[in-house]
């Protein structure tokens, strides 16, 4: 898992364009929007496109992006139960 969540930040550091950040400057436990990362809707579709690439899954309920993109340890379990790739 803790593989699976280095992978993320840096995926998500590249999906978004996110310039001088580190991987080490993400808190896996942060919100990624808000006052977290500060991330907003047009992260969020960057991000379900991303892990529909990637790992092969499809938010069927759009509703629950929130839920999913809670943080970077939320997205790591999530993938980790659905991953098809």
């Amino acid at each position: 898992m803790e593989e699976l969540v280095k992978e993320l930040k840096s995926e998500i550091i590249e999906a978004l364009s996110l310039e001088d950040i580190t991987p080490d400057d993400i808190d896996a436990d942060a919100p990624l929007f808000g006052s977290g990362l500060g991330l907003d809707s047009i992260d969020a579709l960057e991000l379900i496109v991303l892990i529909e690439k990637k790992y092969g899954i499809k938010l069927q309920d759009p509703t629950k992006s929130k839920e999913v993109f809670k943080s970077v340890n939320v997205m790591a379990q999530f993938i980790a139960e659905n991953r098809t790739k």
